[in-house]
């Protein structure tokens, strides 16, 4: 099981100050979660394109933004993905719900068969959490982000609780 307070609590160890997020069907525990934490601000948005330059000027003003997205969320964001994330070298933790994903089953849904192609046709390093056991790999991301200036993905493979 992997549930919202474990990653809130993992955020945190990493200094997240913010978490720009567009809010989908899947994710419900984690933004009450978040939307009751004090130490996390939770910055909504209208589109996940505005993600990127959101988070940009969050990191520009010395915060520490990560960004929530669905796989969805993230192909619609693709051209700030690319001109702001990795043009500019940001050092962004990038949550991606992994919508159809499953490890026992054939991938029936394209949103997830095309996800990890695209990261890595965009060079983007990535890694799969599952469950709370899984829930250090975030700190990972985000130090790989910051050592190698350039954005690193968490892809959510279950759901919150």
């Amino acid at each position: 099981m992997l549930t919202a307070q474990r990653v809130i609590q993992e955020l945190k160890k990493c200094g997240i100050t913010h978490v720009v997020w567009l809010p989908d069907t899947e994710t419900r525990f984690m933004y009450e979660a978040l939307a009751t934490d004090p130490q996390i601000t939770l910055v909504p948005i209208c589109r996940e394109g505005e993600a990127l330059g959101i988070a940009l000027g969050l990191w520009l003003g010395g915060k520490e933004p990560a960004i929530i997205h669905q796989n969805t969320g993230f192909f619609e964001s693709g051209d700030s993905v690319r001109g702001l994330g990795l043009d500019l070298q940001m050092p962004l933790l990038l949550i991606i719900g992994y919508r159809g994903w499953r490890r026992d089953a054939p991938i029936v849904d394209s949103a997830a068969s095309y996800l990890e192609p695209i990261l890595k046709a965009w060079g983007i390093d990535y890694h799969l959490v599952e469950n709370d056991s899984d829930v250090e790999k975030v700190s990972l991301a985000h130090r790989q982000a910051k050592e190698t200036g350039r954005p690193v993905a968490v892809l959510i493979g279950g759901e919150y609780r």
